[in-house]
């Protein structure tokens, strides 16, 4: 016996790509543009009322210079989908998000410098984990400017060098997990 899905499941291999189709679609509807150079980023209007929309799956990061336009499209996407609206972004993708009325900072706990009074760790193992993520980014792009920062501290690197290393292997691997279901 065969039977016909009228749309995709969760866990099934179709679900992922139907998801995006779908959402790709309503927002083109709703007036916004995909960006040419990474598709995960859409935009609508001009100047201070221009939007930015950033798509990761199903969790969506919208800003604006214009309150009111981000609102609208709020409105317009919670006709179109059931959602639910998070407020301020302050945790995303493993990454803490701290804003400010004049600017935002990611990670803002993690301040790497060349401590030289800190508990030392092994520059041996950070090298060859560095050299795994820097061949990593040919395929990765998204963790360009993390390797490049922690690449920086090769020599006299304390236990808070490694601990950012880690942090971005833990990135790594739950997008990889995510990716491969």
């Amino acid at each position: 016996m065969v039977l016909k899905l009228r749309k995709a499941l969760y866990e099934l291999k179709q679900a992922p790509r139907a998801w995006n189709v779908k959402l790709n679609g309503s927002l083109m509807k709703l007036g916004l543009k995909k960006c040419v150079t990474e598709p995960a980023i859409y935009t609508r209007g001009e100047g201070l009322s221009k939007l930015v929309l950033g798509v990761y799956v199903d969790d969506l990061i919208v800003s604006g210079g214009d309150p009111k336009a981000t609102d609208v499209f709020k409105k317009q996407m919670t006709s179109e989908f059931e959602m639910s609206d998070l407020g301020r972004l302050s945790y995303y993708l493993g990454i803490e998000v701290e804003q400010k009325e004049d600017h935002i900072t990611m990670d803002p706990g993690t301040k790497l410098d060349a401590n030289k009074q800190g508990e030392r760790a092994d520059a041996t193992r950070y090298r060859r984990i560095i050299i795994c993520l820097r061949y990593l980014l040919h395929t990765r792009p998204d963790l360009s400017f993390s390797v490049g920062l922690v690449s920086r501290f090769m020599e006299k690197l304390t236990a808070k060098h490694y601990n950012a290393v880690k942090r971005i292997i833990r990135y790594v691997k739950g997008t990889v997990n995510y990716r491969s279901s």
